[in-house]
């Protein structure tokens, strides 16, 4: 593998501005908005599919246990097509609020970009409905669909927490893990899609799981119904914040090399990027 850089890199140095950023690194903000938006409308739309009262599902007979891992799947399939996805590769495919935190602590990514991103994903995310809305109309808000909200389940909020929270870190651990080993990183989008159908295949009703505080907002936004939030903004965060520091501490910080979830070498990447020495020092 060759050492010699392949890639643009347009990193902000660390006295740039929130204007400087704006102007140098508007079209990832865009991409991630955008990113997140699809996310929504294919869980909106799958949620329809699968769980409204005239589902088509209904006429060939499917178990309702089967449901949950059904979503998961559709839900995986869009996450794994949005990472391999030029905008992906390109904006490095956070999709998350947390996920860019995570990065942010691990030195990784400019905070004028930590900050654009996480907004980009609340806006994206609500446009993301929006849009589903027009497309599904009334099927989208009515029982149980609900615009998809996440709701804390039958075990109460301290059992919600602790789920979300140890499933963030799980996720944020594999990313991790995976993205910066020279091996296992071109895997990193296909390990994500099999934990997304996993976590869903373990959710027992249509609120799923969450692990993303742009993905709940988007949804109760619409709903009107903010019960439990502070779970789904805590928990995903202090998860995977978790499991930065875990990192950290066993591999070092310096075997972080970038930002992205999933880094092509072609790509033009927008962060503090080092993922040449990935292959250099291994």
């Amino acid at each position: 593998m060759p050492t010699t850089r392949l890639f643009p890199v347009t990193a902000l140095p660390r006295s740039a501005s929130l204007a400087e950023a704006i102007c140098t690194h508007w079209r990832e903000y865009l991409m991630e908005g955008a990113e997140i938006a699809v996310l929504m409308l294919s869980t909106c739309i799958w949620g329809v599919f699968l769980y409204s009262g005239d589902s088509p599902l209904k006429l060939l007979g499917v178990l309702p246990g089967s449901k949950p891992t059904l979503m998961g799947a559709a839900v995986a399939t869009t996450m794994f097509l949005i990472i391999r996805s030029p905008f992906g590769r390109r904006s490095g495919a956070h999709v998350n609020p947390a996920v860019t935190l995570a990065f942010f602590r691990l030195g990784r990514i400019h905070r004028w970009d930590a900050a654009s991103y996480i907004a980009a994903h609340f806006a994206g995310g609500a446009v993301g409905v929006l849009a589903a809305s027009e497309i599904l109309g009334s099927r989208l808000a009515a029982p149980p669909v609900y615009y998809v909200v996440t709701l804390p389940g039958g075990y109460g909020s301290p059992a919600t927490f602790l789920y979300e929270f140890a499933l963030a870190g799980i996720l944020m651990g594999t990313v991790l893990y995976s993205s910066n080993h020279r091996v296992l990183v071109r895997f990193t989008p296909l390990f994500v899609a099999l934990l997304t159908v996993f976590y869903y295949a373990l959710s027992s009703s249509i609120a799923g799981f969450s692990l993303n505080p742009a993905r709940t907002f988007a949804s109760a936004l619409f709903a009107q119904t903010w019960r439990g939030i502070w779970i789904y903004f805590s928990a995903p965060c202090l998860g995977m914040l978790l499991a930065a520091e875990v990192y950290v501490k066993i591999f070092g910080a310096d075997r972080v090399y970038c930002a992205k979830v999933f880094h092509d070498l072609h790509s033009t990447c927008p962060f503090r990027c080092r993922f040449e020495r990935l292959y250099e020092e291994s």
